[in-house]
């Protein structure tokens, strides 16, 4: 194993404990995991902090045990590789979506497979790049299912949250004409990136999609759940497309013989299990893509809340609840 760790063999953690409640997350000393092949060791400079953080910290979602490290999105640098690894990374700067099965980047050091590294540029700092895999790298995996055609009308529903703000610009990269559904509040934002027109929502419980406007899209991607997405059906063109990102549609919303839809699901923690080498070069590559186009003002990251690394718990219970607006960060390793 080549490295560059420190002599000390524990490092700070923040541990799982059996509860749903961020403020039960301790802070403890626990031994540096080592990189097993294929994999590097990250020394964490930014842990960018997700909505999926906090919905599988209840017991019974993830099968974790008592002491688990939380954490999908980090940046840092690399200090180990295990065996196998290109030993180019050493010292590289990186960032990553890590796997829920994995001890996670709520820590000071994170073990972390090869294939997922995106390398970060010189001129873009650790807390931009912590704050784009999660919510950049979903929403490019949204796009992608939909042929780019010009001039295509899509609604993007749940359009003001992290996943929304990347889909707007690599929607109005490709050419759509957008409809963005959100609270008004995100509206200028989301005109500024290039969304044509803007819709309150999301659609009240029970509302349904009003008459007149049905057969309106070509697509529809949705970020709100799949009882949204499915009452959002109606908007569709024939042979459109309905993009699901929280959660499915859980029966097909045509007859058959009708409209002729198709239906989209992304999950992009399923790549940790499902994905071959190939999918994951496609989705670095596109995350290298991504942090090219923030550094040449291509791309518009979204503005961050930033805290120090014993202050996680509390920001994550913040964000639990929607107390401001903007990415949240966690700064380590000064």
């Amino acid at each position: 194993m080549s490295n560059n760790i420190p002599h000390a063999q524990t490092h700070l953690a923040w541990t799982w404990h059996n509860s749903a409640e961020p403020h039960d997350l301790q802070l403890e000393r626990i031994a540096i995991p080592q990189p097993a092949a294929g994999d590097v060791l990250v020394r964490n400079q930014v842990i960018g902090l997700n909505p999926v953080d906090w919905k599988v910290l209840t017991p019974g979602l993830v099968d974790w045990q008592t002491g688990h490290v939380p954490g999908v999105d980090g940046a840092g640098t690399v200090v180990a590789l295990g065996e196998g690894v290109d030993k180019r990374w050493l010292g590289k700067r990186v960032a990553y979506h890590q796997s829920l099965a994995r001890p996670g980047s709520y820590a000071e050091h994170t073990p972390v497979a090869e294939r997922a590294l995106i390398a970060i540029p010189d001129a873009l700092s650790f807390d931009v790049a912590a704050s784009i895999p999660c919510p950049a790298l979903t929403a490019w995996l949204a796009i992608e299912k939909l042929p780019a055609i010009q001039n295509a009308p899509l609604l993007i529903s749940g359009a003001g949250g992290a996943v929304g703000h990347y889909l707007v610009q690599f929607a109005a990269a490709r050419g759509f004409v957008i409809t963005a559904m959100c609270n008004p509040r995100h509206w200028p934002r989301l005109q500024a990136m290039g969304a044509a027109h803007c819709i309150a929502g999301p659609l009240a419980p029970e509302q349904v999609w009003p008459e007149d406007k049905n057969g309106t899209f070509f697509a529809v991607i949705d970020s709100v759940n799949e009882d949204h997405a499915a009452r959002l059906t109606p908007a569709l063109k024939a042979n459109g497309h309905i993009i699901c990102i929280q959660g499915r549609l859980t029966q097909w919303p045509c007859a058959p013989f009708g409209r002729t839809l198709s239906m989209h699901e992304v999950a992009l923690g399923a790549l940790h299990w499902y994905g071959d080498d190939e999918a994951w070069n496609d989705l670095t590559t596109a995350g290298v893509q991504i942090f090219d186009d923030l550094v040449n003002n291509r791309l518009v990251a979204e503005e961050t809340v930033a805290v120090d690394f014993d202050e996680l718990p509390q920001l994550l219970d913040k964000l639990r609840h929607r107390q401001f607006s903007g990415k949240p960060l966690v700064r380590i390793n000064p």
